[in-house]
């Protein structure tokens, strides 16, 4: 092969100027006046993160609920001293003060806790996955508007800075259109060894995975996926019975997406999506989630923006703020229930492959998943 200046025999037209990066609205923002109190349904593990960036927001959270009493009290203690604790969700639900529910508990009570909030006329933020089942997610998102009331599923990705700040950058036309997204991530999720999580086959695909597949669709916009194929396996010296091994490819009219995971690494961690345009190129690195620098290639330069926040508190911060903005701008949330199924129906085409040896499937032709 002849020598030249790219060392394969192509022109290299980038651009190496580097440029002022774009400003974009990536953190999570408040609406100017709307404050409403919350009801949190479900004290479990992750309920820190929610209250956490609440409190450091300044919003007010009025009663927390957790069918183990104790549970309920220690948040309370902890972050929010002033708030009543219930054991029963309906009693959160009778309070006439409290707007906005935010449901945090397993998925297996998850929907019938939705449907009776709804019900009582309030605004829902759910835990993801948002369900199991697309009819069922169907029937909430119908509910939702028959009540008047804004049903959200907390896909926090979308406000990690650096997925917030790329989200922005496709949105605003930065990179044209795009042709393709590729997520790589290496890192230690062997935590769940002798947790019930390790009992789940499709723990990274869809329990962890579902925020990427969800990006798929943030990135790829209005443009229907036509087919999905996955592959899952065990590999070498993993201490967890879970498969940690993902191999994911999703192809869309003149794009693709791929997803390759591998939940068990040491060392040398790191997490690289990489977003390719007409117009651009988008590169996020780094050796973690919330330890990313992104970079912009355009023809006008490179632009490196400097990014403050992490995925645990912008992102949960900007999944309850979006939704106040929605209800106090009456409009559909970023994150609404019914968009949120698109996202699912990938994630569902993804664990049928992978049961079926890694066979394409179709998404929306496969209505049920589970990990």
């Amino acid at each position: 092969m002849g020598n030249s200046k790219s060392g394969y025999g192509l022109s290299d037209v980038s651009n190496s100027k580097t440029i002022p990066a774009p400003e974009f609205p990536y953190m999570p923002s408040l609406p100017p006046s709307y404050r409403p109190a919350i009801g949190l349904i479900g004290c479990g593990g992750i309920s820190e993160y929610h209250l956490q960036a609440y409190r450091d927001l300044g919003l007010t959270v009025a009663a927390l609920c957790d069918s183990d009493i104790q549970k309920a009290q220690d948040r309370r203690d902890e972050f929010y001293p002033e708030a009543s604790v219930f054991t029963d969700y309906r009693e959160i639900l009778a309070q006439d003060d409290i707007e906005i529910v935010d449901i945090a508990t397993h998925p297996a009570e998850r929907t019938t806790i939705i449907e009776a909030a709804l019900l009582a006329h309030k605004h829902v933020l759910s835990q993801k996955p948002f369900v199991f089942d697309l009819d069922v997610g169907e029937r909430l998102a119908q509910l939702a508007q028959e009540q008047s009331c804004i049903l959200a599923v907390n896909q926090n990705g979308r406000w990690a800075p650096h997925f917030s700040y790329l989200r922005h950058a496709v949105d605003n036309g930065l990179l044209g259109k795009i042709a393709s997204v590729h997520f790589s991530l290496q890192w230690d999720h062997a935590w769940v060894a002798g947790t019930p999580y390790d009992d789940l086959r499709h723990l990274i695909l869809m329990d962890f995975g579902i925020h990427w597949f969800d990006m798929c669709t943030v990135f790829f916009g209005n443009r229907e996926a036509l087919s999905v194929s996955a592959q899952v396996t065990h590999g070498l010296n993993h201490r967890t019975r879970a498969p940690m091994l993902a191999h994911v490819t999703v192809t869309y009219p003149d794009g693709q997406a791929t997803l390759s995971f591998n939940g068990h690494v040491t060392h040398g961690q790191q997490d690289e999506t990489v977003i390719c345009g007409d117009h651009g190129t988008a590169r996020s690195i780094g050796p973690s989630l919330s330890d990313q620098r992104v970079t912009l290639y355009t023809n006008e330069g490179q632009a490196t923006p400097n990014l403050e926040g992490t995925w645990f508190t912008s992102g949960f911060q900007g999944a309850m703020t979006e939704l106040l903005h929605a209800v106090d701008a009456d409009r559909q949330p970023i994150h609404h229930a019914a968009g949120n199924l698109r996202s699912l129906a990938l994630c569902f085409a993804a664990l049928a492959s992978a049961d079926d040896e890694g066979r394409p499937k179709t998404p929306g032709t496969v209505r049920t998943g589970t990990p």
